[in-house]
């Protein structure tokens, strides 16, 4: 448990900047105006996520959820 102590810091940091980099690396079209629903543009409407997008978007779920699971591992140590 001791051993387990030590690594959680470590591996909170590391998860803490690849969500950071996922969250940025993702793609954003909504300006100020698809925010508050102005523009009635093809990009400003619902697609469905592909390719490395849909990957890149999981993967940033993942990584969140792993987040929160070391998080809350380093409140019960």
């Amino acid at each position: 448990m001791e051993t387990l102590g030590n690594f959680l810091p470590y591996t909170q940091i590391i998860l803490s900047v690849l969500l950071i980099a996922s969250i940025l690396l993702q793609r954003s079209d909504a300006g100020a105006g698809g925010a508050f629903g102005g523009g009635d543009a093809p990009s400003s409407s619902f697609y469905t996520k592909r390719g490395s997008e849909k990957i890149l978007f999981n993967a940033t779920i993942i990584i969140a959820i792993l987040f929160a699971l070391s998080a809350f591992a380093t409140l019960l140590i």
